[in-house]
């Protein structure tokens, strides 16, 4: 079952400007982008859309983009954004988001290496990082379009492009440069967020993107054209697929989210069909539910607890590929009206209809909690390399902790030392070079060293332990992947973040993170009295989360367990530099900056 309507031609040979021609001309009055302006919403239907992506891509070719040229962007997710990435394609030129939180040295790098001319960024906060560049001779930027008018100064605004694109546009022409693009050309570059080194830009084609967008909608069985709420970079491959390529290939709708702290408000008022939230975002949700489930009256919470039970029988019978038994499945019915979709109405997600996760290895703890709500969070598997997803858990098959099976079209393997190995049409050519070439990624027979380490089960579905780079050696030869560690001690409520240390060391150690918003909720429900950093240092909360560490030494060998462990009260992010703008720990800042204290721990 697909929810994409009529492709306008064989699916190898579309580009995405054929995919909104197809869009404006078969759905002109369905609303494409959305978003908050003022007290209210604007939007933007296709036949809309269309016509500003036209006088947009005329108004960048007058200021000089070229076909095939590289042409940055730094925004939050904004329709300027958004218009102007589809905007360029139609150029032939290949657009590149930089994540916002990116240094100056990292902007500069991206620069050099993508030898863009333009970059186009939203303002005040931008400039500071992009100015010097055009002045810089050592690097190539020649100009700047800025989307905030009051802070361009002498910089190009992003209105003034669009009226002089609206001024000039020549529809025929604008058609016959479209129609120049090929399947095979580049769509985009990603650069990876860098968890070591510099990031690496991949080069990903049409026909790789539009291949892996009708093969996940195949897989994941997507809910018609819901709606998706856009609030994760757009520098990141998984909002790129379900925040621009997904929608122009399903023609469904876009609600642009700024600010990634706003997603919940965002939430209540759109109720989406649809959701997707990298691990630690759900990890975030599920704290925050808990903490609210905490300040019931007895009563009520013991009745959430018990309709919880009876959705996670329903999800484990599903789970098995099993109907649920008729006495189950009206128990889960009631359950569903009556206790849970009324909590879930409060955070807008009592119209869900798929949930998923991907980035990182989702902790079953999380998945099993949501799965109380009768929500199933459909766990996914993929590289920027691999245009995204190689393997999902779809409605119909699905198993917990597991990232599902492969997408139609690629094949995985295993090798000896526990690397996934893919092959298929949606592996990039490869890293794009300074000089503009590609290095490739195959090996001689096709196959794509992931870097990460998994299993496949009997059933076909792949199981992803750890990032191969990031497994421990300890001192006795023994490997440990650290996030499975780490997930067990994440599931205590107290404990947000950990990171396990251990490489070349005879036992591990930990640093462990208090849980910004399920800590003070913890303590509050016992009366303690102490705020922020005060936490970390209440006998009370470190005997708890000395019992947690304990719960999850038990469930560990004794090469996993934990033998010593800070407990610090500053949760880690990208803005402070431990956490990648898609929230995966850096391990080795985290190293670096904690250094004293982690040689402490293994101080007799």
């Amino acid at each position: 079952m697909t929810s994409i309507p009529r492709l306008p031609g064989d699916p190898a040979d579309l580009t995405f400007p054929a995919l909104l021609l197809r869009n404006a001309e078969d759905h002109p009055d369905l609303p494409a982008l959305s978003w908050r302006e003022g007290t209210g919403w604007a939007t933007r239907t296709w036949s809309e859309v269309r016509r500003e992506v036209a006088a947009l891509a005329t108004g960048y070719a007058a200021l000089g983009v070229r076909r095939g040229e590289h042409v940055l962007m730094m925004m939050a997710n904004r329709p300027e954004h958004w218009l102007s990435d589809v905007a360029l394609v139609h150029l032939g030129a290949v657009p590149v988001t930089v994540y916002g939180t990116s240094a100056p040295g990292q902007i500069a790098h991206i620069v050099r290496h993508s030898r863009a001319r333009f970059a186009i960024v939203e303002g005040a906060r931008e400039l500071p990082r992009w100015g010097p560049l055009v002045e810089d001779a050592s690097t190539p930027l020649e100009r700047l379009v800025v989307v905030d008018a009051a802070a361009a100064g002498p910089h190009r605004t992003y209105a003034s492009v669009l009226a002089a694109g609206t001024r000039l546009l020549d529809p025929y022409a604008f058609d016959e440069g479209w129609r120049e693009c090929a399947a095979t050309d580049p769509l985009t570059v990603v650069y990876t967020s860098g968890t070591t080194g510099d990031p690496k830009g991949v080069r990903m084609t049409h026909r790789n993107v539009i291949g892996n967008g009708i093969a996940l909608d195949a897989a994941i069985e997507f809910p018609g054209r819901a709606g998706h709420i856009c609030y994760l970079p757009f520098a990141h491959i998984a909002e790129r697929m379900l925040g621009i390529y997904l929608p122009l290939l399903r023609a469904s709708e876009v609600h642009m989210c700024p600010d990634p702290a706003l997603v919940g408000a965002l939430a209540r008022e759109v109720r989406p069909q649809q959701f997707f939230g990298v691990p630690r975002v759900w990890e975030k949700l599920a704290a925050a539910v808990r903490a609210a489930l905490a300040g019931l009256p007895d009563e009520r919470r013991r009745a959430v607890e018990d309709a919880a039970a009876t959705a996670r029988a329903h999800v484990d019978c599903r789970e098995r590929g099993e109907e649920p038994p008729a006495e189950l499945a009206a128990a889960y019915r009631e359950a569903k009206e009556r206790v849970l979709d009324p909590l879930l109405a409060l955070a807008g997600f009592d119209r869900l209809r798929w949930t998923a996760s991907a980035a990182a290895p989702m902790p079953v703890t999380v998945a099993r909690f949501w799965a109380g709500f009768g929500l199933v969070v459909l766990d996914a598997w993929g590289l920027t390399e691999t245009t995204g997803v190689v393997t999902a858990n779809g409605r119909g098959a699905f198993r917990l902790g597991s990232v599902g099976k492969p997408l139609e079209g690629m094949e995985v393997r295993v090798a000896d030392d526990g690397e996934v190995m893919v092959r298929g049409p949606f592996v990039c050519d490869g890293y794009l070079r300074a000089d503009g070439g590609v290095d490739g990624l195959r090996d001689a027979d096709g196959w794509f060293a992931t870097g990460d380490v998994g299993r496949l089960d009997d059933d076909g579905f792949l199981w992803i332990t750890d990032r191969k780079k990031e497994i421990i050696v300890t001192s006795t030869g023994k490997n440990v992947a650290p996030a499975l560690v780490e997930n067990a001690l994440k599931e205590h409520p107290l404990i947000g973040q950990a990171l396990v240390h251990g490489d070349g060391r005879s036992y591990l150690v930990a640093l462990l993170v208090l849980d910004p918003e399920l800590a003070p909720a913890w303590a509050a429900a016992r009366g303690i009295d102490a705020g922020g950093a005060g936490l970390v240092d209440h006998p009370a909360v470190r005997q708890e989360v000395a019992r947690a560490v304990e719960t999850a030494n038990a469930r560990l060998n004794r090469t996993e367990q934990i033998k010593r462990y800070r407990l610090l009260a500053g949760e880690w992010g990208p803005e402070t530099g431990e956490l990648t703008p898609s929230l995966k720990l850096r391990r080795r800042v985290i190293r670096d900056r904690y250094r004293d204290l982690i040689e402490d721990l293994y101080t007799v």
